[in-house]
């Protein structure tokens, strides 16, 4: 049995989709009982291998109710993930699993439908019972009616930000093409996608569907967008490849094995996104200290008709919305000790039982949660307090590696109120010891009233000390407290070793954001917003793999916007920078690499 098994995998790494059902050819054979001691020799790295089901593929007239199917494996398996025992047409309830020696009996609570045609799936769901290879899967194709349908589809799911492959998302035809289907009922047909993103629904009926994949948090199969992320296609799919067994889009592949993973064909790619909810009311709220607090809404773009804290005057409250609008910072502007409650008072567009929104007041109480009160002169509390509790608290920062193009960062604890940055100073020192004033810009971040920006002007050079101080007693906040001395040292970076990446962009129509990622695209490391042709650099960058992903702002509002189902509105559109046929690029030490880059070009494909 051993030897069979190694000729298994060394001749058919991918195993077609009606497997390798040798059981009447090898009826007399027994194998060691693979739940013994191993008695030594090399490490079992070779999958299950299917032996035998029942019934055979392809079966016709199975009945609906009470309907079994036995998969028969040369040695013992175990289920790693019920999950992926996927059953298509879904049903209600998931289906139902026992193992029975060499054999995994499946069946279904719910009747089946008459006169349908059913995949059963176990990509991902099993593994051997000893070394934990997994079985590279199989899909069990039957019908409850008199013929198998014969069509099928493939095709690949993304995350929309990054690009990367999902796995798991459930992948849906509808053949109901209203916009309600996805959120109201389980689909005609569906699939699990790989380690790949990679899924392909097979023996389907040849007629018009709605295509959408959904990352399915409740494994209900059907659409939450409280929870689910969502993609579709945006016109109607009709299926135009038969099924055939020796398709490698319907081969069961090793997934380490990219050639061939690689080289099925996707002409389905749908992008995952999550949809920013339409209903809006207050979600949540916190107290944060004893002066600022926040409130939450469900919905983005929020509008406050008026708001106020009860007992205090109207211009004592500083408030600010964050870019998306559904989140809204308090400060309370007053020296004197706070409430343990402050009543809030909102006027806002809230979302009624028709789907409208109405100028609706409501009171938000914001509890005290034991943050100390710092503004308390008392002198049991002011043993309390520590030395932060007293002053203005501001901190100031830079980063060798992108401070010549983000600047001095100069970030308050609460909203300052009075201020003199002309107090603030900005000085280099050569390597002679000799300093020299410099001067800067200042702008306030539109998006944080408590972040300030300082643009050092002129050339920054290898070898200089730069210093920019804030001194004492320059700004105060809304508690009434000055700021401590702070000062800030930062440096060009002198590693030769370090290297850069300069793009020339050109074709450039719309606004675009440009970001430079880490290898895997979860980290911003800088990042651009441009309109026009530019040349961007990217210095001081350590040997390693790195990513450039430019974003459409079409709205130019400076975010990547999600899309919307019902409005059939896609995510805008994001593309990754490829060298070569990769999406990363590889930078070695001292390395200047210089690329042109048509932006225009690129998205027009």
């Amino acid at each position: 049995m051993k030897i069979f098994r190694q000729f298994i995998s060394r001749w058919f790494p991918a195993l077609p989709v009606t497997a390798v059902l040798v059981g009447a050819m090898f009826q007399g054979s027994s194998c060691a009982n693979t739940t013994e001691a191993p008695t030594g020799g090399p490490k079992d790295t070779i999958p299950p291998v299917l032996f035998d089901v029942h019934p055979r593929p392809g079966a016709v007239k199975v009945p609906v109710h009470g309907a079994k199917i036995s998969f028969t494996f040369d040695e013992y398996v175990k289920v790693k993930d019920p999950k992926s025992i996927f059953l298509s047409p879904p049903q209600e309830k998931a289906p139902k699993f026992k193992m029975k020696g060499k054999s995994l009996v499946v069946w279904f609570e719910d009747d089946l439908m008459p006169g349908s045609t059913y995949t059963l799936d176990l990509t991902n769901a099993l593994t051997d019972n000893n070394e934990g290879n997994p079985f590279p899967g199989y899909t069990y194709v039957f019908s409850t009616g008199e013929t198998i349908d014969s069509m099928m589809v493939s095709g690949m799911v993304q995350d929309c930000s990054t690009l990367l492959p999902v796995q798991g998302a459930t992948v849906m035809l509808y053949k109901d093409h209203s916009d309600s289907a996805v959120f109201l009922s389980r689909p005609y047909a569906a699939v699990k996608t790989d380690e790949w993103g990679f899924f392909s629904i097979r023996n389907i009926q040849d007629t018009l569907y709605r295509m959408y994949a959904v990352k399915d948090e409740s494994s209900n199969n059907i659409y939450d967008p409280d929870t689910d992320l969502i993609g579709f296609v945006d016109s109607l799919v009709r299926p135009t490849v038969v099924v055939n067994d020796t398709l490698p889009e319907l081969l069961k592949y090793d997934m380490k094995d990219t050639v061939r993973v690689m080289a099925r064909k996707t002409p389905y790619e749908i992008s995952l996104f999550r949809e920013k909810p339409s209903k809006q009311f207050i979600k949540n709220k916190k107290r944060i200290d004893d002066r600022s607090a926040y409130i939450t809404f469900n919905a983005p773009g929020a509008k406050i008709n008026s708001i106020g804290i009860k007992g205090l005057p109207s211009d004592r409250l500083i408030t600010q919305f964050n870019i998306a609008r559904d989140s809204l910072e308090i400060w309370v502007n007053n020296p004197g000790v706070m409430p343990d409650t402050l009543h809030l008072e909102v006027n806002y567009d809230k979302t009624d039982s028709l789907g409208i929104p109405v100028p609706t007041d409501e009171k938000v109480p914001l509890y005290i949660e034991g943050a100390p009160k710092r503004s308390s002169y008392s002198k049991s509390s002011r043993r309390n307090l520590s030395h932060e509790d007293t002053i203005c608290v501001v901190k100031l920062t830079a980063t060798p590696e992108t401070f010549e193009h983000d600047g001095f960062i100069l970030e308050f604890k609460y909203p300052p109120i009075n201020g003199d940055f002309s107090a603030v100073t900005f000085r280099s020192v050569n390597p002679r010891q000799q300093e020299q004033k410099g001067s800067f810009t200042t702008e306030r971040d539109s998006t944080n009233l408590r972040r300030y920006i300082l643009k050092p002007k002129g050339e920054f050079q290898t070898g200089y000390d730069y210093f920019m101080k804030v001194p004492a007693h320059t700004f105060r906040d809304i508690g009434g407290f000055w700021n401590d001395s702070t000062e800030v040292k930062v440096a060009v970076p002198t590693d030769e070793k370090l290297s850069s990446i300069r793009l020339n962009l050109t074709g450039v129509k719309e606004k675009y954001i440009i970001d430079l990622l880490d290898e895997s695209r979860k980290n911003t490391l800088m990042s651009f917003v441009l309109d026009s042709d530019r040349t961007l650099v990217f210095p001081y960058l350590k040997s390693g793999k790195y990513c450039i992903r430019i974003t459409e702002d079409r709205n130019r509002n400076g975010l990547v916007d999600t899309g919307s189902l019902l409005d059939g509105r896609m995510p805008e559109k994001v593309k990754f920078y490829k060298i070569g046929d990769s999406f990363l690029i590889t930078v070695k030490e001292r390395m200047e690499i210089e690329q042109n880059v048509d932006i225009g070009e690129m998205f027009e494909n």
